[in-house]
């Protein structure tokens, strides 16, 4: 037992290595540099028209009898779309403009009852004065003149009721008027037009069937054809989203699309805590009821960064060991958004500095390293 040690002893002794420092370790360090760094939001969703248009009937109970738009045509606003039959409101138009050919005749015999009225009233009062101008002078009987007076009152109140007559008879030209203009348009309803331009998402309407029937709209029109997504977002990343956020997305069966927030909702759903974001859309093809998925990019902003491999944590918050000479320093940072794998430093270290890129966690300050320039990420 003895001998072996000995003889280990020996070993050591004879080694080259003996009476010699062991050089300090080689570490992949990098250089702190400005880059871009994002903050990005997932979301998903479905695409879904930004202004759904439908297309009624104004007159209900009407056999549609022709049907001239299906889905996926492009439409212009005022394109006829479909007609109804409209022999019961031909017919009620020609009614209303007989009855009101027939109230503004009654109005010209209102008038001619006026004229009649006023020239009776005119005599009236004519005589009556001359029997007054007779009595005064003896010639006539205190008789003759209450009948005169008599007759005067008379013809005064004739004529008051014919101008009443002739205001009656005005108002009623008003309401033939009303009702033949009513007429007119219900007629015009017959015929149901596009009331904006874009692409047919939907047609309810069948050749044959009453107008108005279930409460259905006839059609659906996408205005314009513009298509948009209706993406849900957590509640805590909803107020981190703006109009006008950048967003790429990949829309099932069309691939990469890009857009811009449109509209963030001011509410939360109570059942799920999601709230929804509608997202503009640039591209052609796109179809109500893609679904699609991406990102919103909420933050975009040169920093300092340094690889996510040098930051490090401990109780004592987040830190990096800077590299001076072939010694490690601990520098405590504010560390930020991460990044295409480099890490934003808020504070705490200056663009140009030197640190140790990855396996920092086996050294501390004070240590010496052989540094050796790594690659950039």
């Amino acid at each position: 037992m003895r001998q072996t040690i000995l003889s280990l002893v020996l070993l050591i002794v004879a080694s080259p290595l003996w009476g010699q420092d062991v050089p300090p370790p080689t570490v992949t360090v990098e250089t702190a540099r400005i880059a871009e760094v994002r903050d990005r939001i997932a979301v998903s969703g479905s695409l879904v028209p930004r202004e759904d248009v439908e297309v009624t009937p104004r007159i209900a109970g009407y056999p549609i009898e022709t049907l001239t738009h299906d889905i996926g045509d492009r439409v212009n606003a005022g394109d006829v779309m479909a007609t109804l039959g409209d022999r019961t409101l031909a017919a009620r138009l020609a009614q209303a403009e007989a009855e009101l050919s027939r109230a503004r005749a009654a109005v010209g015999q209102a008038q001619s009852q006026i004229d009649s009225a006023e020239a009776s009233a005119d005599q009236a009062t004519t005589v009556l004065e001359r029997t007054r101008r007779l009595q005064q002078a003896g010639t006539s009987t205190q008789a003759v003149l209450d009948s005169a007076i008599a007759a005067d009152l008379t013809a005064q109140a004739a004529l008051r009721t014919a101008r009443d007559g002739l205001i009656v008879a005005q108002a009623q030209v008003q309401q033939a008027e009303a009702a033949r203009d009513i007429a007119v348009l219900d007629l015009s309803d017959a015929v149901i037009r596009a009331p904006v331009a874009g692409i047919v998402s939907d047609r309810a309407a069948r050749v044959g069937a009453l107008s108005g029937a279930g409460g259905d709209p006839m059609f659906r029109i996408i205005k314009g054809g513009t298509v948009e997504l209706e993406a849900e977002v957590i509640e805590t990343a909803l107020g981190l989203i703006s109009d006008g956020d950048a967003a790429e997305l990949t829309v099932a069966g069309v691939g990469d699309v890009r857009g811009t927030v449109r509209r963030v909702a001011p509410t939360v759903s109570r059942v799920n805590r999601l709230g929804i974001v509608k997202v503009a859309l640039e591209g052609a093809d796109l179809r109500t009821g893609l679904f699609a998925s991406g990102w919103i990019t909420v933050a975009r902003r040169d920093a300092v960064t340094v690889p996510s491999t040098a930051v490090l944590s401990d109780g004592a918050g987040d830190f990096v060991l800077e590299v001076e000479g072939d010694i490690l320093r601990r520098r405590d940072i504010v560390a930020g958004l991460l990044w295409n794998g480099r890490r934003e430093v808020s504070s705490g270290l200056d663009e140009g500095a030197v640190v140790v890129a990855r396996a920092g966690g086996f050294f501390a300050g004070g240590d010496r390293i052989t540094p050796v320039q790594g690659g950039t990420p």
